[in-house]
């Protein structure tokens, strides 16, 4: 079996290490014995929604953020397509943005993607913070860090999941990211696939699903030393702060 992956946009879209989602993908396959064909889609590049089994849109400044909104607008139709046909999307901080309608910065309105209709609008302060969030689709705490300015307003969507300690969508919301179909969106960096091993599993899952047309039990993977890191910053975030 073989997933080809998507980075686009990596010089403008890579902050606080957004490409170890990649590797971590790419690692989580060949550790199974499968094949990972990663193929960075710069700004320049001619993109084919239809050869991707999974994409990876990461975060940026605002002005980046800008630039990859004008880019991309473009290939709304495609990557509409591409996402309403599940394919598997992982959007991270302003790639989570970018799905929306617009986000409104201190200075002027960004149009973005209109992919899902959701909005952002820029806070007074930004929200830094380590994050702990108990998601229903997995069994264990979901844990990341945040360093944003916007505050996304997803409405009637179904967020990733509850924030236990931290900052959600807003400073204000208990609900933090979003699930629609097979796009996952998020604040959440650290980066957040190395971090969570079983949210990297659940997209290669899917994919390998759409892909292939039947569910895949993915063999388990020795992750004693992920869980433990996952336990210690609950315990030590969520139960003793």
């Amino acid at each position: 079996m073989k997933l080809t992956i998507g980075y686009l946009y990596p010089d403008l879209l890579n902050l606080y290490g957004d490409c170890g989602n990649i590797q971590c993908l790419k690692k989580r396959l060949e550790w199974r014995g499968m094949e990972a064909s990663i193929v960075p889609l710069s700004s320049e590049s001619r993109i084919d929604f239809t050869r991707l089994d999974i994409v990876m849109l990461g975060g940026g400044s605002d002005r980046e953020q800008e630039l990859a909104a004008r880019g991309l607008r473009s290939l709304r139709k495609e990557l509409g397509c591409y996402l309403e046909d599940n394919g598997v999307l992982l959007a991270i901080c302003g790639g989570y943005q970018l799905l929306g309608d617009y986000y409104k910065t201190g200075r002027k309105t960004i149009k973005c993607l209109e992919l899902l209709h959701f909005y952002t609008e820029c806070g007074s302060k930004r929200l830094v913070q380590n994050v702990v969030v108990q998601s229903p689709f997995f069994s264990s705490p979901v844990v990341g860090f945040v360093n944003h300015g916007g505050r996304t307003h997803i409405g009637d969507y179904t967020p990733l999941g509850e924030v236990l300690y931290g900052f959600g969508n807003t400073e204000t919301s208990h609900r933090e990211g979003l699930l629609y179909k097979n796009t996952l969106g998020t604040y959440l960096h650290g980066p957040l696939l190395p971090k969570n091993p079983e949210i990297c599993d659940f997209l290669i899952a899917r994919a390998l699903h759409r892909k292939y047309g039947k569910k895949v039990c993915l063999d388990p993977l020795p992750d004693g030393a992920e869980k433990r890191a996952n336990s210690y910053l609950v315990k030590n975030l969520v139960f003793y702060p």
